[in-house]
């Protein structure tokens, strides 16, 4: 598919790939993690799918390569979520033709211009059973972080009593290495929320996190 013309288009060089929906980039002097909108890859810890989709993320997008990104936004973790092109082909269409990452439907308006063609690369991905598609009943990646997050919370709601907690929370304990956790992923209400909060439970900074 062609490159669509925005003005919100970037040059930048690949400095890393984090897992199969994760880079990192520089552009002009800054530094920037961009997460590859509308889609989402299997988690790492879906094994061995998620070390699949970031094996081949790699190859199509090595250390110095040159890419265009069409920015779509900054998200809560500050990343920009971007469409992500090397020449006028799409990585994100291409990961998602591949079976190396799955339609993030939830998001996916942020791509108009590649809807269609994402909806169809997956439909013959799964017809073809590809990658993470070979399995007989895939988890998908945004279900399987929901369970991690609900098996974090349930183990550990007592107060922090191991170093892994992350010091943000201190009422309860949420593992350091967690996966992005929303409010609708865990059971607590109003808790102490100090800086610098990676999850974002307290939008309002007022220091109490998922108030309602």
């Amino acid at each position: 598919m062609s490159l669509p013309v925005f003005a919100n288009n970037l040059t930048a060089t690949v400095v890393s790939v984090g897992d199969g929906d994760t880079i990192r980039v520089r552009t002009g002097n800054k530094t920037l993690t961009v997460r590859l909108a509308c889609i989402d890859a299997p988690e790492m810890k879906q094994s061995p799918w998620g070390q699949q989709s970031s094996a081949r993320l790699k190859q199509l997008l090595p250390v110095g390569q040159g890419i265009t990104l069409r920015a779509i936004e900054t998200d809560k973790y500050k990343r920009l979520v971007a469409e992500v092109f090397v020449e006028n082909r799409s990585v994100n269409l291409n990961m998602v033709q591949e079976g190396q990452a799955v339609v993030y439907r939830q998001y996916l308006k942020g791509c108009p211009e590649s809807q269609d063609s994402l909806l169809q690369g997956q439909n013959t991905a799964k017809q073809q059973r590809l990658a993470f598609w070979s399995q007989a009943n895939p988890v998908m990646p945004w279900d399987f972080r929901h369970k991690a997050a609900q098996k974090t919370t349930s183990q550990a709601i007592q107060p922090q009593q191991q170093n892994n907690c992350d010091p943000s929370y201190p009422d309860f304990c949420i593992p350091k290495n967690s996966p992005d956790l929303d409010c609708s992923d865990i059971t607590q209400r109003r808790f102490r929320v100090l800086p610098p909060d990676p999850h974002g439970f307290d939008r309002d900074g007022d220091g109490i996190g998922c108030e309602r």
